[in-house]
């Protein structure tokens, strides 16, 4: 049975594909905030009802918030470290491919990859994301942690939309073809 779920990744990088400084810095996402603007991230969280992303990405958001903003949600956050739960936050320390490929065979809502680079690259590996809505910065970070790392097959996509905004923003969305 085809399941309708689909694996989102959702995601800001620089002009240079960089998600983070090299000292996971995420500074340069301030230049293009602009008050009532959210860049379809607010209608786009409303179609999801779970959250997939790395440890060191969720530890860097709890430095940024005192709620975890995905708390409503079914989240994964994948991790090494077994830790107790914290109401639907899991921490999860099974194999990530399986848990996706299960995932999807649910019902549900589509699920959210809120990165970061090391679960990007293991989902990409597998062909598991299905979607790409990218945010490119128009700043050049010179260094930092990639988006992409190499060593995923090649992956056509096909472009639904490009949006650009006031503050320089551009947002691209593509589908797996």
């Amino acid at each position: 049975m085809q399941s309708s779920r689909n694996v989102i990744l959702f995601i800001a990088m620089s002009l240079d594909g960089y998600i983070a400084t090299p000292n996971d810095g995420l500074e340069f996402l301030s230049i293009v905030e602009q008050e009532g603007e959210d860049y379809g991230y607010g209608a786009f969280v409303q179609g999801v009802d779970t959250v997939i992303l790395g440890r060191k990405t969720y530890d860097k958001v709890m430095t940024l918030v005192s709620e975890f903003p995905h708390a409503n949600k079914n989240t994964y956050i994948i991790t090494r470290t077994p830790r107790e739960a914290i109401g639907s936050v899991q921490f999860y320390t099974g194999n990530l491919i399986e848990l996706v490929t299960r995932l999807k065979q649910e019902a549900g809502k589509d699920i959210f990859v809120d990165g970061g680079a090391e679960v990007v690259h293991e989902m990409l590996t597998a062909g598991l994301i299905d979607e790409f809505y990218i945010s490119v910065i128009p700043i050049l970070l010179g260094d930092g942690i990639p988006l992409f790392k190499p060593g995923f097959a090649k992956t056509n996509l096909t472009l639904i939309s490009a949006k650009s905004f006031e503050k320089g923003l551009t947002q691209l969305h593509y589908k797996r073809s």
